[in-house]
């Protein structure tokens, strides 16, 4: 068992740095339509398309969504969205190489079939998007019609995201989210026949009234139906920035100590199973590309989490969505209305970023390779970056205390966490953030 102040204490998910608390207004659509303007025409990009949209609002989430009863507001959404596919190519030098594109949201499959077909359209016409490019998408089991798994299909998605979180029906009454066994696999067995192949599934430990017992029950559901990855998160209960969140009762969320105990037993049953921990909270079978791709190094992290994704450039499409270049990183505005209102205006609905240092860039790779690799060699990445060896030598006093009660390893300028703290990564991350806010109580519990 981790010590408690490191395990409670509240840190960043390390999906970029610096994080996106620290973007600001300085960065704005002038820089934007710059930097994109610098990109290399023959550059390997990475799309990212937001959908805000769900038919109910699942009292956990944390996402940037909100509720459509009416199909209106979203046919709205999808003229804006067209528009910025529109803008952000023309301030591009050429139709970008397109490696890895994600639909995310909210539920990027509440758009109409006739709509994804047209929106793949667009983006193929817009960028040249690779004849074995990795498209993925995140469904909602609950609502997936079989016309939208061959409109999918048919659009080159080949790799499916489905939301479980848990199968236990307390917690589903606790977080609004009813959703059967028999739906979750029937929409499994619909994607496959489709050809969608590659199927991950996403779960949520402390969740209210979640046990560790409850938890293995909904691993042993999801064994059944063999995804290929599993990504296994804690639930970030933050009722001050998501209001939908206050409907959860405090006193029904599992503690520090019980939260762990039930990541390290979902852990356990899916190594037992035959699956590869990958880096923090993903879980792969061995012969999936993430599960190689760790093997060789080659895992890299993103927005989205864990990926195969070695793209520098990530280019974000709809409300909320960030993107990342090598300049820096931009989001659009949040706001539905206000990124409409941009892009009917002919303006990039960029609301603020943050233009990266040297010092940063530096940061960043320790910190994704500690988060991937769960462990570092300080110098030989000072050395990539053309800087002295001992730049960071200040983060090894943080990582003492850590080493001294054997969590991890220090070895000349090498940080190592051992198998058995690769839930620490946060926390040994944390030593080489240069901005960590250490009472900001917008991020999750460290485990």
């Amino acid at each position: 068992m981790h010590p408690a102040p490191y395990r409670d204490e509240r840190l960043p998910r390390y999906t970029s740095y610096p994080t996106a608390p620290h973007f600001g207004a300085s960065v704005g659509a002038n820089d934007y339509a710059a930097w994109l303007g610098e990109l290399p025409p023959d550059l390997d990009t990475s799309l990212y398309v937001h959908m805000p949209f769900c038919r109910s609002m699942c009292w956990y989430c944390g996402c940037h969504t909100t509720v459509a009863l009416r199909d209106g507001p979203i046919e709205a959404y999808l003229k804006a969205l067209h528009a910025e596919i529109d803008l952000v190519a023309a301030n591009v030098p050429a139709s970008l190489p397109v490696r890895h594109l994600h639909f995310g949201g909210g539920t990027p499959t509440i758009i109409e079939p006739a709509d994804f077909a047209a929106l793949m359209a667009h983006l193929r016409g817009r960028f040249a998007i690779a004849r074995d490019a990795e498209i993925a998408v995140e469904i909602d089991p609950r609502r997936l019609a079989t016309a939208m798994i061959a409109a999918l299909a048919e659009g080159g998605v080949n790799r499916a995201s489905l939301g479980v979180q848990s199968f236990d029906p307390a917690v589903q009454k606790a977080i609004n989210r009813i959703q059967s066994l028999d739906q979750t696999g029937a929409v499994v067995e619909g994607l496959r026949s489709a050809g969608i192949a590659s199927i991950s599934f996403d779960l949520i430990y402390g969740l209210p009234l979640q046990t560790e017992a409850s938890c293995i029950e909904t691993v042993e559901q999801c064994l059944g139906l063999a995804p290929d990855r599993i990504s296994v998160f804690g639930y970030a209960h933050v009722p001050a920035f998501k209001k939908h969140q206050r409907r959860i009762r405090d006193e029904e969320l599992p503690g520090g100590a019980a939260r762990q105990e039930q990541a390290e037993a979902i852990a356990e049953r899916l190594v037992a199973a035959g699956y590869r921990r990958i880096g923090l909270d993903h879980f792969a079978r061995p012969g999936d590309a993430m599960a190689q791709a760790q093997a060789e190094n080659r895992l890299h992290r993103n927005f989205q989490g864990y990926t195969t994704d070695a793209c520098q450039t990530l280019i974000g499409l709809g409300a909320s969505a960030i993107g990342r270049l090598p300049q820096g990183y931009v989001q659009n505005d949040t706001v539905i209305g206000r990124y409409s209102e941009f892009l009917a205006a002919g303006a990039l609905p960029t609301a603020k970023g943050y233009r990266l240092s040297a010092e940063d860039k530096l940061r960043a790779e320790v910190i994704e390779r500690l988060m991937c690799d769960m462990e570092v060699d300080i110098d030989a990445i000072c050395a990539r970056h053309g800087v002295a060896a001992g730049t960071l030598s200040s983060a090894f006093g943080r990582l003492q205390p850590l080493a001294e009660e054997g969590l991890i390893t220090l070895s000349g300028a090498s940080v190592r966490m051992h198998d058995e703290s690769r839930l620490m990564a946060r926390k040994v991350a944390s030593a080489f953030d240069a901005y960590l806010d250490q009472t900001a109580r917008r991020f999750s519990p460290a485990v």
